[in-house]
């Protein structure tokens, strides 16, 4: 990692009673890229967010944003930072432009700069014919954007999104996909996403860090992750549980691993063409039934599925995000 690391972090944790949310984590932000946090709901990202941005006093390790210590200079990191959160936190009784002069307010920015620039901001997001109408009659598209706009009154140096697309339909995803892309390029603003969408991360990220029950599992390029399943992914299924044949698939030539659960056989190989032939030929003269077959290129599905063993479990959130999230959702979808 370069010298141009704007944030830099070592150890840190966070501990809520018996439980440790973010246990340890160490990682860099380059200045300038895009950075995501890929996991389930329940992993640590937003609990990481949240001790960055100050919100959340960290239980050990050290973090630095801009060369700002988040422990001794919790107030020179907040105005050096930009937060897009995950709840809709706009006063729907206001009016749009409003609502981001009130974020300027609890800045302390001036009204004589704040007005001109809530314009701007607005206009940048395409809210400038909505910016006099109550929030209240904002769809869900229209809210993501007024809260990206609220996010970037301070001029921040450094923009924090919080599952920035969470429960919006797939055409408005991608218009604030295009909007986060904007920001980097145009204003060559670093930006910090959590998101457990996979299609998310592999299409915005520069780099990305796996997260999963509080641990970094691996940090790279969405190309680096794919790269590390070593191969093309074969799934055969059997419909009998026995024998394990495992070691005889190994065998085959550009088979480089297999893993048996239950009825199925999941194999790398080099040349998944090449193998799957062989493969099926093997499991017959075994006397075995193959129910099934696929195979997949590596893709960040593959790669996260690899190494942390299991696909992003949206099913294990806890009540307390399950609600966060039915709340976001519902008065996205308004």
């Amino acid at each position: 990692m370069s010298q141009q690391a704007i944030v830099k972090v070592q150890g840190l944790t966070k501990v809520f009673g018996q439980l440790k949310a973010v246990d340890g984590v160490s990682f860099e932000v380059e200045e300038g890229e895009i950075f995501g946090f890929l996991g389930p709901n329940g992993a640590g990202k937003t609990t990481t967010i949240n001790m960055l941005t100050t919100l959340l006093r960290a239980s050990g390790g050290t973090a630095t944003i801009d060369g700002l210590d988040i422990h001794k200079h919790p107030n020179e990191v907040r105005r050096t930072v930009g937060v897009v959160p995950q709840e809709y936190t706009a006063d729907e009784d206001l009016t749009g432009i409003q609502n981001i002069i009130l974020c300027a307010d609890l800045y302390g920015l001036p009204r004589s700069n704040s007005k001109p620039h809530a314009v701007e901001l607005l206009k940048l997001v395409g809210l400038e014919d909505a910016a006099e109408r109550k929030v209240s009659t904002y769809s869900g598209g229209m809210r993501r954007r007024l809260e990206l706009a609220s996010g970037l009154i301070n001029y921040p140096k450094l923009l924090f999104l919080d599952e920035p697309t969470l429960g919006l339909d797939v055409q408005t995803r991608t218009a604030v996909w295009d909007y986060i892309r904007m920001l980097k390029v145009e204003y060559k603003m670093t930006l910090f996403l959590t998101t457990h969408y996979l299609e998310e991360a592999d299409s915005l990220c520069d780099r990305i860090a796996i997260i999963d029950h509080g641990h970094i599992v691996k940090i790279g390029t969405p190309g680096e992750l794919k790269a590390s399943i070593g191969g093309d992914v074969i799934v055969v299924g059997v419909a009998e549980t026995g024998p394990d044949i495992s070691a005889d698939i190994k065998s085959i030539p550009l088979v480089k691993d297999v893993k048996k659960t239950d009825h199925e056989y999941r194999i790398k190989s080099e040349v998944g063409e090449e193998s799957s032939i062989q493969i099926i030929d093997l499991v017959r003269s075994r006397g075995l039934h193959v129910t099934k077959i696929s195979l997949t290129k590596p893709t960040l599905d593959e790669a996260y599925l690899e190494l942390t063993g299991r696909s992003i479990r949206d099913e294990e959130t806890n009540k307390m995000d399950m609600f966060k999230q039915r709340v976001t959702m519902m008065r996205a979808r308004r």
